[in-house]
């Protein structure tokens, strides 16, 4: 075997195992046809290769398993909290922490003490619970991200990034007081895991302060934005991953994060900030909503795990690695002609379903219908994220129409192989082969909130 360059390996190495059971295709068919065709409503036990989210379904480490058994769980003061307050400063560099039991505690928090009903939030692209909360605490959503993250095939090394004219015309449009803030997600799930450049957050803090306007950032894969910026800008190759992080965040005020992604734990999140104003209205509501500030819903040895998973994470080859198992993913679809997001995002790969199931019109959800129907056919469950995700106008009641109509398949971290990944992309590449057969859904079941969760359908 001939390399074309040279190889890497993960920087660690596997302890414990756990199985996974393979099932029939005729014991696929009945289970999705059980869950409405909704992925998240298939039983994980029937699900073979997992790839729904990389949200609390990584792999912890043996320092982290060591911190949970001298977790501190006093009801007030744990020195657990301490501890993790202590290493988030440090890493993140706000002066304010307070856990939470997940990133939509967080996001709920920030909602309620920040906006008041009828002013406006600014964001670089929807993201589901972020909207939501934002919806129910009065406010309403205004994407200001750049053209090129609409457009799946676009090569835009930073599709992320908050386009600064759609920002400004918004203040002038609205006034700056009408704004409770700009959010800012790095990378942009949404977009497909898109990230925002350091250059481009520089400029959107300068813009918002200029005019009183805070920046919040969604942190939760933070890191992984940090590592895109040292691969593909100018003047950040030789920095470290965990400086890169750090900067980043001194250009905000105020962030959330679900720690269940980049801190590599089961549970857990973060809301943090600079204004001792803020922090006390947070502190006061986390009370009524998630419990005493030093533990948030948390048991202390959650918050042992979450500390060592960031001191984990902002470790170059460890990222790196976390990143490359995407890249590897991704290419062997690109390479195989298979309608992806490009450039191949942080956290998992996007398949375009507008291209793969080109003959299903947006209205019959070609995406929900390409996630089941690729359990169907492989046991591998991806997700939705489409017209279902984004959900309908709450003024009008109609159904967002995204130009973006993908299928996320997200890679847990320090979970899969490449070999998982092998099989995972050769039943796509079977599937494509045979995409003119797939009919549409209808759904005939939605939800008030968040309707991707629970919503069920039957097949056209």
């Amino acid at each position: 075997m001939a390399f074309s360059k040279k190889p890497w390996a993960e920087p660690y190495r596997i302890k414990v195992v756990e199985p996974l059971k393979t099932t029939t295709r005729e014991h696929r068919l009945k289970s999705m046809k059980e869950a409405g065709w909704n992925t998240f409503l298939l039983h994980a036990d029937d699900v073979y290769i997992d790839l729904l989210t990389d949200s609390g379904t990584n792999a912890m480490s043996d320092m982290q398993w060591s911190r949970m058994m001298i977790g501190d769980e006093a009801y007030a003061g744990s020195r657990s909290y301490y501890y993790l307050e202590e290493v988030c400063r440090k890493y993140y560099g706000y002066k304010y922490i307070l856990p939470t039991h997940q990133g939509r505690g967080a996001e709920n928090l920030l909602s309620k003490c920040t906006i008041t009903p009828g002013q406006f939030v600014a964001g670089n692209m929807y993201f589901t619970t972020t909207r939501q909360h934002q919806e129910i605490a009065g406010g309403t959503f205004v994407d200001v991200i750049i053209d090129e993250a609409h457009k799946s095939q676009s090569d835009h090394p930073f599709k992320g990034n908050i386009d600064l004219d759609k920002f400004e015309k918004l203040i002038n449009e609205k006034g700056a007081g009408n704004i409770a803030y700009i959010t800012v997600g790095a990378p942009v799930n949404m977009a497909g895991g898109q990230p925002v450049s350091m250059a481009n957050m520089k400029a959107v803090s300068e813009l918002a302060h200029k005019h009183g306007i805070k920046v919040v950032l969604d942190a939760t894969r933070n890191i992984e934005n940090a590592y895109f910026i040292q691969q593909r800008e100018e003047g950040y190759k030789n920095r470290a991953v965990e400086d890169i992080n750090h900067e980043f965040c001194s250009y905000s005020d105020a962030a959330t994060v679900s720690a269940k992604k980049d801190l590599y734990v089961n549970i857990g999140g973060l809301v943090m900030c600079n204004d001792p104003d803020l922090f006390d209205e947070l502190r006061s509501l986390i009370v009524v909503y998630e419990g005493m500030p030093t533990y948030g819903g948390l048991a202390g040895r959650d918050m042992e795990a979450m500390a060592q998973g960031l001191i984990e994470a902002v470790q170059d080859d460890m990222i790196a690695s976390r990143v490359r198992q995407v890249e590897y993913f991704g290419n062997l679809l690109k390479d195989a002609g298979i309608p992806i997001v490009l450039p191949i995002g942080g956290h998992g790969v996007f398949l375009d379903a507008r291209k793969f199931y080109s003959h299903i019109p947006q209205s019959q959800f070609p995406a929900q219908k390409l996630a089941a129907d690729l359990y169907i056919e492989s046991g591998v469950r991806g997700m939705e994220r489409g017209i279902v995700s984004a959900g309908r106008n709450k003024d009008t009641g109609d159904h967002y129409y995204p130009a973006l109509e993908l299928v996320r398949l997200t890679i847990p971290r320090r979970v899969y192989t490449q070999a998982h990944f092998d099989v995972a992309a050769w039943s796509i590449m079977e599937m494509y082969k045979n995409r003119e057969k797939a009919r549409g859904l209808k759904m005939v079941y939605e939800p008030k909130y968040l309707r991707f969760f629970q919503a069920r359908f039957e097949e056209l």
